[in-house]
């Protein structure tokens, strides 16, 4: 009766009043945490309370990971077939397009993204699946020639229970980057989103079951990182963990996860570069840095965290730029007409203000924002775009992720120049660069060190393309056919086609093995 009660339409799915409340699903049932223990949840557009969350014990984590790995020793998902499991998803993918506007609803609603956000991405996430069942459908093994009378082949096999661990910023669209090729190839997973956006994963597991995934195949446990994502990225029986999340967070699931011989893909911090050549046309580039720059409030590690402009138009730029940032609606996320909506939490707000003070008390000058915005919705957690110049490019907020609306503008000479600013950080995640010379455009992307890099776009993401990052941004990739094989392990066969038998200990011994 719990899931009945706490998933009950409407309350959860339009957005519309209610406490919601997100339980634990373990084996294809739905329960409290075995303490019976909860966490609050807060709606950032308003501070207030907007539901709450089953706080997993690492009791509960481990009945999750047995389920798991129950279900998939047993063989119901695994060895279902690739048509079978292609069936699924698709079926998935068209009950998930069914429901499309409640889930715009409630991820805005717990989040704060503005619903046309939200409406953007989440739109796309059902071809996700469907593109992970076509991966399934048509994937070959590889027939390799060897020395001798042999056959040699290798089949992609499952790896096994497989932890995805997502962040609060795109709950489902992180979720389902590694969801849905994990699903499609086989193995059993068990996911653990943020604590502080629950709610729309609770409802993607609900469709999932009826969708056909059987019993034990997916499970969600809810609660604290520190607790229940610390007990499960240690978890002994996992053979892979994916995390979307901070660096340092990154690290340690990274040693947990190597003690335990399971492999990894971390989508770890960012500190993005927006290139602007002298050649581009300064409104195309004005837009383009500022929707870098100030999508998802900034709370994306591939944001336009810098923006460097050449200097030949750097002044000319920089009047623009402010012009179109002061321009930007900021207010209540589920109003369509808002354009900015708040960071997810008041501690976040903190950090990032106190940020900005830090980056002044250094000398540099906030060319606009850098406060809190007069008339935005109260007690939520918003803030002013913040556009900030004459920053020592070694400087913190020229180097440290600040995850929240505020970009660096900082000229450079020439490419050479350009190159060495956009590559002179720890992190490695993604880059843009605005230029109409197509020569220049190929030239400046194949040295740039990050694992992204868009020319006259920012922040594109398909489901072919694999999605990861460089140094301290991670390891691994999302998406396309490089996270579909990483969910697996090559089993190579190897079949004598002679008919014969090496006699190895005769009388007169071959003289070579094969």
């Amino acid at each position: 009766m719990l899931a009945q009660r706490a998933f009950e339409r409407p309350s959860v799915l339009d957005g519309s009043g209610g406490t919601l409340y997100a339980p634990l699903f373990v084996d294809g049932a739905w329960s409290a945490a075995s303490n019976g223990a909860t966490l609050e949840v807060r709606n950032p557009a308003d501070g207030t309370v907007l539901g709450t969350l089953a706080a997993a014990t690492a009791a509960d984590v481990d009945r999750a990971v047995q389920a798991a790995a129950g279900a998939f020793e047993a063989g119901v998902w695994r060895d279902a077939g690739a048509q079978e499991r292609a069936r699924v998803l698709n079926r998935f993918a068209d009950l998930f397009e069914s429901e499309l506007e409640g889930f715009f609803a409630l991820e805005t609603r717990n989040n704060g993204r503005p619903v046309g956000e939200t409406r953007a991405q989440i739109g796309r996430l059902p071809s996700f699946y469907r593109y992970n069942a076509a991966l399934a459908l048509t994937a070959r093994s590889a027939l390799i020639p060897i020395e001798g009378p042999y056959l040699h082949y290798t089949q992609r096999v499952p790896l096994g229970v497989a932890a995805l661990l997502s962040s609060f910023n795109h709950p489902l669209m992180i979720l389902s980057k590694s969801l849905a090729p994990a699903l499609a190839t086989g193995n059993s997973v068990v996911i653990k989103p943020s604590e502080q956006t629950p709610y729309t994963t609770v409802r993607l597991v609900e469709l999932l079951a009826e969708a056909g995934v059987p019993r034990g195949v997916v499970n969600l446990v809810n609660g604290a990182g520190a607790e229940a994502g610390a007990a499960l990225a240690a978890h002994p029986a996992l053979k892979k963990i994916v995390f979307t999340g901070g660096t340092d967070v990154g690290r340690s699931i990274g040693a947990a996860a190597a003690r335990n011989l399971a492999l990894t893909t971390l989508e770890l911090g960012g500190k993005g570069a927006v290139i602007v050549f002298d050649d581009m046309p300064l409104q195309r580039a004005v837009d383009g840095a500022a929707f870098a720059a100030f999508i998802a409030a900034g709370q994306t590690c591939v944001c336009g965290a810098r923006v460097l402009v050449q200097r030949s138009m750097f002044e000319r730029f920089s009047v623009a730029f402010v012009e179109k940032v002061r321009a930007i609606r900021v207010g209540d996320p589920a109003d369509p007409r808002t354009q900015l909506g708040p960071v997810i939490s008041a501690r976040s707000r903190t950090r990032i203000l106190d940020m900005v003070q830090r980056a002044r008390d250094a000398g540099a000058v906030v060319l606009t924002g850098g406060g809190t915005p007069a008339g935005a919705p109260a007690g939520g957690y918003y803030l002013e775009p913040t556009v900030i110049a004459g920053v020592d490019p070694a400087a913190e907020i020229a180097q440290d992720e600040v995850f929240g609306p505020v970009t660096v503008l900082m000229p450079f000479d020439d490419e050479r120049d350009a190159i060495r600013i956009a590559n002179n950080t720890r992190f490695g995640l993604a880059a843009s660069l605005w230029t109409i010379d197509v020569a220049r455009a190929h030239r400046v992307a194949s040295r740039l060190s990050f694992g992204m890099v868009w020319v006259n776009d920012h922040h594109r993401l398909d489901p072919a393309s694999p999605w990861g990052g460089f140094k301290d941004s991670g390891v691994g990739r999302e998406t396309g056919t490089e996270s579909f094989d990483a969910f697996t392990e090559p089993r190579a066969v190897t079949v004598n086609t002679s008919g014969e038998t090496i006699d190895w200990y005769g009388t007169e011994p071959p003289q070579r093995l094969n």
